[in-house]
């Protein structure tokens, strides 16, 4: 169900997963600004903001109904893949933990965009 409007949503995993996501990536990048070895993490803390924002703006388009939300949800899971890959490299539990949430964020994507 929608939020405001009791619609029924066959795309709220999807939705659900995407604010998870940005959410994960915008904490992991908080984090990672205070970690010691930030010049060795520049290409992921950029990749964390432009992860987080591809997740709001998928969730935008699917609340929408808007009609390249498919389209806009297979560049998102492509971002998710490539966020997910910076952050495996680093050891840290919050760098790993959004890894994880990135490759689920990918999946629904994927099921979203295939839909």
């Amino acid at each position: 169900m929608g939020v405001a409007t009791m619609v029924a949503n066959n795309v709220q995993a999807c939705i659900d997963a995407c604010n998870k996501c940005a959410q994960a990536c915008y904490e992991c990048f908080e984090a990672c600004l205070n970690e010691p070895d930030l010049n060795a993490r520049n290409k992921c803390v950029k990749m964390l903001v432009e992860c987080a924002k591809m997740c709001e703006m998928s969730t935008g388009f699917m609340s929408m109904n808007s009609q390249f939300a498919k389209d806009h949800c297979k560049m998102c899971a492509t971002v998710c893949d490539a966020c997910a890959a910076e952050c495996s490299m680093f050891k840290d539990e919050h760098c790993q933990k959004c890894a994880d949430v990135c490759r689920m964020c990918a999946d629904e994507c994927r099921k979203m965009a295939n839909m």
